[in-house]
């Protein structure tokens, strides 16, 4: 199959550029030609690949390939095999978190997912009028995504293979860009979260979801335990104990919670840090960075809410040593750029 019969652009081609020099780029019958530095990129599976190593030297362990090599042997989230698009908006609707992204994101909106995986998101978002792109490092969990897009029509997804250290965009090109549950797996979580910021368009959004420092304990005490006996006493872990849940997606979960070979921990105090250094403003925070101050039905999502202060956010991390191992001691920050 040559270019042209791939998905490569639905939309505009001017917010494309070659991931290693910036220069534009051109489709032919054969190959995604930058007319820069000259370098040729070419489709697998299916897949558009802009992917462009990292070059830091000696200075930083680069985990990139470590990280692609696990997750191209265990995709997540994996697909149940019952799967379809019906089955996707019901358990996607089921999370209070994706129904009211799905309720609040508007129209018309040209969204990012850096880290998509199998782009269960990026499908999950683009059903409604939007414009989604889901881009990951891996090629099988891309081509898982983008068989699901196919078999259920969903034109206005489209995958790319591309490295988010050297993003394959346009500063400012998109309304909201995605990170959920990636930059915790990069060699540098801070740099990493510069490079996709500046993929954000003036008054756009960001939105990044993190392991916390406080509210990972638990999953690590059950790694300790697994790792003792074998990966037995699963029912440690009660989303492994979910009939909901299929057996394939069970284990994709345990792989990525407890055999990925590189994370790191974080807390909103250091994102807030974040945040300053490339001039966007917080907006909001799950769970909320006010103590005893729950997240339900009605949070909007997108209108700025009252940031706790430094006593209320130390009381929000102790309680995430309690309450954080039911997602995996995971937060999400959600921020604006500043015009």
């Amino acid at each position: 199959m040559n270019i042209s019969e791939v998905d490569f652009i639905g939309q505009n081609l001017a917010m494309f550029c070659c991931p290693r020099c910036n220069g534009d780029l051109v489709v032919n019958q054969q190959n995604i030609l930058c007319l820069g530095c000259g370098h040729e990129y070419v489709n697998i599976e299916k897949i558009p690949s802009l992917f462009a190593p990292n070059e830091w030297g000696g200075e930083t362990d680069d985990v990139t390939e470590e990280i692609k090599s696990f997750y191209e042997k265990t995709p997540f989230p994996d697909y149940d095999d019952f799967d379809h698009v019906g089955s996707l908006i019901s358990k996607a609707k089921e999370g209070l978190f994706a129904r009211l992204l799905d309720e609040q994101i508007p129209f018309g909106y040209k969204i990012l997912e850096c880290g998509c995986g199998t782009g269960q998101l990026t499908n999950f978002l683009s059903i409604a009028s939007r414009t989604v792109i889901g881009t990951d490092i891996c090629i099988n969990s891309l081509k898982m995504a983008n068989d699901f897009k196919q078999a259920n029509n969903l034109r206005r997804a489209h995958f790319y293979q591309m490295n988010l250290f050297r993003p394959a965009f346009r500063a400012g090109s998109f309304d909201l860009v995605i990170s959920n549950g990636v930059l915790h797996h990069t060699s540098n979580p801070l740099l990493a979260f510069k490079s996709i910021a500046s993929l954000v368009k003036p008054g756009g959004y960001i939105l990044v979801g993190l392991y916390h420092r406080y509210g990972r304990l638990a999953t690590d005490l059950r790694r300790f335990v697994f790792g003792l006996t074998g990966d037995r006493m699963r029912f440690l872990d009660q989303r492994l104990l979910n009939s909901k849940i299929g057996k394939t997606k069970k284990n994709s979960w345990f792989m990525d919670q407890y055999k990925n070979p590189h994370e790191s921990k974080h807390t909103v105090g250091e994102v807030l840090n974040w945040l300053q250094e490339v001039n966007f403003k917080f907006i909001h925070a799950i769970p909320k960075t006010i103590p005893f101050e729950p997240f339900d039905g009605e949070e909007e999502l997108f209108k700025q809410d009252r940031l706790g202060n430094l006593f209320e956010r130390f009381v929000v991390n102790m309680g995430m040593i309690v309450t954080g191992h039911k997602e995996g001691g995971f937060f999400t920050i959600i921020a604006q750029r500043t015009p």
